[in-house]
């Protein structure tokens, strides 16, 4: 799937950690099962937003707290992920 039209992804959410991101993917499985879930909850919202999938509000809101938790997660590994 392309990507390069769905806002939100994490190298634009981390622009000055791209090194950190890719470091988290080759060597934390942990990161890795984050980011994907993370990846598939925002094409999901995209697709809902744009009519692609349309949903009501109520389920858009689920999802977007999904992702704002998934993110969350993957914010506190990156800054965990500095100090080493």
């Amino acid at each position: 799937m392309d990507n390069r039209n769905t806002p939100n992804e994490l190298d634009e959410m981390f622009p000055n950690a791209k090194a950190i991101l890719h470091d988290l993917k080759v060597h934390n499985s942990h990161f890795v099962r984050l980011a994907e879930d993370y990846h598939q909850v925002n094409r999901l919202i995209h697709r809902m937003e744009t009519n692609v999938e349309p949903a009501a509000d109520e389920a858009m809101e689920v999802e977007r707290k999904k992702r704002l938790h998934l993110l969350d997660q993957i914010a506190k590994l990156v800054e965990e992920h500095k100090g080493v």
